[in-house]
């Protein structure tokens, strides 16, 4: 039996998924990708429970093997309580970046009934490129309905996936 690749012999990519879900409810903001969107219910969450921000979080600390968005912002944690999502995500990359990697692209999926998102998609793009710093053609957004079933069809909750493609910047920080 030969022995494994040396981690240095392998290609200098790495691909991350994320993906997260919350309950809707009335009396909470709907906040998608860092936009406010209009609609009668929110997600309910310790920050402000954006979806689409955590599975990006998720997908990005994952691909640089930085564990998740639970261990870098535990939701036991007071100061996390309210936080806004743009900023967990803005953090979470920073670290990814001291660790020598850079987005290549990242490509999204919101699992919503409704509000139909299609409208708010460019916004969104917009919102996540300007978070991460990168250029608006290396992110996707795409959104979809749950066709009346499960949880999201039933809109009891909302749902978020991304995968992200790494590449390395530099030789890691020490």
């Amino acid at each position: 039996m030969t022995p494994p690749p040396s981690i240095d012999d392998l290609p200098d990519l790495r691909i991350g998924s994320g993906q997260d879900c919350h309950r809707l409810e009335s009396g909470y903001r709907l906040i998608l990708g860092g936009v406010p969107i209009e609609f009668e219910m929110g997600l309910v969450g310790h920050s402000d429970a954006d979806v689409l921000l955590h599975a990006i979080t998720d997908a990005l600390l994952g691909a640089a093997g930085l564990g998740d968005i639970g261990e870098m912002f535990p939701n036991t944690e007071e100061r996390w309580k309210g936080a806004d999502s743009r900023d967990l995500l803005a953090a979470a990359y920073q670290e990814v970046q001291k660790s020598g990697w850079q987005i290549v692209n990242l490509d999204c999926t919101i699992s919503a009934e409704r509000p139909k998102l299609a409208s708010y998609k460019p916004l969104i793009r917009e919102s996540v490129a300007r978070t991460l710093d990168i250029n608006e053609q290396q992110v996707n957004i795409k959104a979809k309905t749950g066709e009346r079933v499960g949880p999201v069809g039933r809109q009891e909750a909302m749902m978020a996936d991304a995968v992200v493609l790494l590449t390395r910047s530099k030789p890691p920080s020490m």
